[in-house]
């Protein structure tokens, strides 16, 4: 599993132009996973009902996983439209994005080539205006401790950009913890050592 953190949209964007008459708009949204995808699709589908074609991509994952993304010419020339979308996002090194083309045929045909240009430029063009945010990958430990070793434990989350998520304090101090999960090793082994393997870090189950 890869750990490595990633770009998503923090916000949706549009971008809209005209073409020989056509008007092509470009919709970009933070869709975290297929059926969010769909989801997108539809909205966008029925908010332009009037339209001719509303023609899709989506990189529903991880920015090279390519067993999350999809992508539809909506009744365009096959090849046109969805995998100049797609080849877009996913070379775009965002992740979890749909964009949804909407266009609006002004009577003019634009040739395969015209249209490949359209829908690819346009998707193009949105992902400059694009505002993204890293996601991190993040794993969720218990830390059993004495409280001696609290202030210790503390420094050391801080250190490892991670945060405190509960604490219990009875006999012994219970915390759970958010780190990073490609820090999760380093972090364990810094528990250990620094409490003289007094503390104990425990996954937390589906981590």
């Amino acid at each position: 599993m890869n750990d490595t953190p990633y770009l998503i949209p923090s916000e949706p964007c549009q971008y809209e132009e005209e073409i020989k008459k056509s008007v092509f708009i470009t919709y970009l949204a933070h869709t975290p996973n297929i059926d969010a995808a769909k989801a997108f699709v539809e909205k966008i589908k029925n908010k332009h009902s009037d339209a001719r074609h509303n023609c899709w991509g989506f990189v529903a994952g991880r920015p090279e996983d390519s067993m999350q993304w999809g992508f539809s010419d909506d009744g365009e020339p096959s090849g046109t439209a969805g995998k100049p979308i797609l080849a877009q996002l996913s070379g775009s090194g965002v992740g979890e994005i749909t964009a949804v083309v909407t266009r609006y045929s002004g009577g003019i045909k634009l040739g395969t080539g015209g249209l490949v240009k359209a829908y690819g430029g346009g998707v193009q063009q949105a992902l400059k205006l694009l505002q993204t945010i890293e996601k991190k990958i993040t794993a969720q430990l218990q830390l059993e401790l004495d409280y001696g070793f609290m202030p210790i434990a503390q420094s050391l989350i801080g250190q490892f950009e991670g945060h405190e998520i509960s604490a219990e304090y009875s006999d012994q101090v219970r915390m759970v913890v958010e780190i990073e999960r490609r820090h999760v090793a380093d972090f364990t082994q810094s528990v250990i050592n620094k409490s003289g393997a007094k503390a104990h870090v425990t996954p937390l189950k589906g981590q």
